[in-house]
């Protein structure tokens, strides 16, 4: 089932294969099980019934993973009914780490480093490359039956991604 495109994501300019489908506004969001900074699993099921933004971005330690991090977590003090979840193949560890070095509580960091399925389900997983099993730069805003309201997977990795669409899917 994994299809991997190519050139529609890029790396400084370089082109980048992605594992899996592109997934489209109206699509029902795949399930997933990923890790929290507390080592429990948590599934799409875990916040049924709320808007989730789900923003996925290579690793909180890089200068743009930071900024989109940062901005969701204090555009996410606003929301209301609305779960902001940002993933990535950090360790649950560092991402604990990241969050309380910058206060960053208004969102949930999650990570898929125990498997690839996160990535593949929702078609960001990097293959190949420096970059090779992060997930790419992409944001998904789902409504509470688990229908996808808003997809971007953000055409360069190293821009972030539009911020204001993203919300106006949410509702905020």
């Amino acid at each position: 089932m994994a299809d991997i495109r190519s050139g529609a994501v890029t790396l400084k300019g370089n082109p980048v294969d992605l594992a899996g489908p592109a997934l489209a506004v109206g699509d029902s969001a795949p399930d997933f099980t990923l890790q929290s900074q507390g080592l429990e699993d948590v599934t799409l099921a875990s916040s049924a019934g709320k808007t989730r933004i789900i923003a996925t971005v290579p690793s909180l330690d890089t200068s743009t993973c930071h900024t989109e991090t940062k901005t969701f977590n204090e555009k996410a003090a606003s929301f209301a009914d609305t779960e902001v979840l940002v993933v990535s193949m950090d360790l649950p560890f560092g991402q604990k780490r990241w969050c309380g070095a910058e206060g960053a509580d208004n969102i949930t960091t999650l990570s898929g480093h125990r498997c690839t399925g996160f990535g593949e389900s929702y078609g960001v997983l990097i293959k190949g490359g420096p970059l090779d099993r992060c997930l790419a730069r992409a944001v998904f805003v789902i409504d509470g039956e688990g229908t996808l309201k808003h997809v971007e997977y953000v055409s360069e990795i190293a821009n972030e991604p539009d911020y204001d669409a993203a919300l106006a899917a949410a509702g905020s």
